[in-house]
C-alpha cells in the first residue's frame, strides 16, 4: 500500500484508481476512474521545474508510486514526448505540464506518478 502520509490509500479501490486522475496545474482529466492499476517500484523521473543552466543534464527525483496504464487509448488527455532511451515522458496535453510519468517502449505500458497528479 502507498505511504499513508500522502493519503493515496483513499485513491485505490480493488487495485485501481477510485477517482479521476487530473492535472495538478490545469485540472484537465488525464484518466477516468478504474482505468489504471496501482503499482509500486522506483524510477528516476525528471523534475517538472528545471534550471535553465542544467538543460543537458536534467535534475531527477526518485518516484515510487504509479498508476499503470496498459493501453495508451485509456488516457483522456495526455501528451507523449520524443523517445529518450527506451522511454517517452508523459505530460498534460492541455497545459503541457510534466513529466507526470513515462511510457516504457519495451513493455508498451505507461506509468503516471501519483505525486505528479491530483485525484477528484
Amino acid at each position: 500500500m502507498p505511504d499513508c502520509s500522502e493519503n493515496y490509500e483513499n485513491e485505490i479501490l480493488d487495485g485501481r484508481n477510485f477517482r479521476s486522475v487530473k492535472c495538478k496545474f490545469c485540472d484537465s482529466v488525464i484518466l477516468s476512474p478504474s482505468s489504471a492499476t496501482f503499482t509500486s517500484f522506483e524510477f528516476q523521473l525528471p523534475l517538472i521545474r528545471q534550471s535553465k543552466l542544467n538543460e543537458s543534464n536534467p535534475e531527477t527525483e526518485t518516484v515510487s508510486l504509479f498508476w499503470s496504464v496498459n493501453d495508451m487509448f485509456e488516457f483522456q488527455n495526455v501528451g507523449f514526448s520524443c523517445s529518450v532511451g527506451n522511454n517517452k515522458y508523459l505530460a498534460c496535453a492541455d497545459c503541457e505540464a510534466g513529466p507526470i510519468g513515462y511510457h516504457d517502449l519495451t513493455n508498451k505500458k505507461s506509468y503516471v506518478a501519483l505525486s505528479r497528479v491530483q485525484h477528484s
